[in-house]
């Protein structure tokens, strides 16, 4: 079931419902702002490998994924193969610098870590943008930081060697797991990345091999963060000082 289908169940309940500061920019609004999109934002549990839309969709609803729930914009080739050109988790949102209407989605927006998330039909985001320049200025600060974090993947994926690229990523997921182990397999990341299965393994053995990191069935638990910062390039670290710079609400 898609995740858009499953919006007719409603908002999910019980105890272990997120709130909306569990996206952080939701987070971030002045209650007032809040309170003009609170209305049209249902949660929804979105599960591992969910394809929120594709490349050619138009882009009808925005998510804002809650704690750990990540997902990964890929761009797709003619031969099918997938590349990661942004991941987003609890600071941003899926499709949120869509505008209403038909504008298709250059990419394939994929759940990388499952999770809850707020949705919100692009639509109605926009109307609310319209009424709200609080909101709009919020999402267009948040596309600029999303544009950035492309640029700077575009260069990691160009310029830095494949231990360095993979520790990048491990750094974002952390980010957004916190304590809990990152859900993933050695197989989704060489897709992301865009390299062999092979590859990954080596690159995942030397690093537990290390002490920096330990692999279990289908996740990976970060132990030693300032070790695997040192193994990473300055991509990280880059875009997350641009992001404090652009969104220090966000960010805190």
């Amino acid at each position: 079931m898609s995740a858009t289908a499953r919006l007719s169940r409603g908002a999910a309940g019980g105890e272990d419902a997120p709130p909306f500061s569990a996206n952080r920019l939701l987070a971030a609004l002045r209650p007032d702002a809040l309170e003009t999109l609170s209305p049209y934002l249902i949660l929804v549990d979105l599960p591992q490998d969910e394809v929120l839309f594709d490349a050619g969709d138009d882009v009808e609803h925005t998510y804002l994924p809650c704690g750990p729930t990540q997902a990964s914009l890929l761009v797709v080739t003619s031969d099918g193969q997938e590349i990661e050109a942004a991941s987003i988790g609890h600071e941003g949102a899926i499709g949120g610098m869509v505008s209403a209407g038909f504008k298709p989605a250059y990419g394939r927006a994929v759940v990388r870590v499952p999770g809850y998330a707020f949705c919100v039909p692009t639509a109605r985001l926009e109307e609310v943008k319209n009424r709200s320049p609080v909101v709009a200025d919020l999402f267009d600060r948040y596309a600029d930081v999303f544009i950035a974090q492309m640029m700077q993947v575009a260069a990691c994926n160009a310029l830095h060697p494949i231990e360095q690229r993979a520790c990048r990523w491990l750094l974002f997921a952390h980010d957004r797991s916190g304590d809990e182990p990152i859900r993933l397999t050695q197989e989704t990341l060489a897709q992301m990345l865009g390299v062999q299965r092979t590859t990954i393994s080596a690159v995942a053995r030397s690093l537990q091999d290390s002490g920096l990191i330990h692999i279990g069935r289908g996740r990976v638990e970060v132990l030693d963060r300032p070790g695997l910062e040192k193994r990473a390039c300055e991509c990280h670290d880059a875009v997350e000082a641009h992001f404090r710079r652009v969104l220090p609400k966000v960010a805190d």
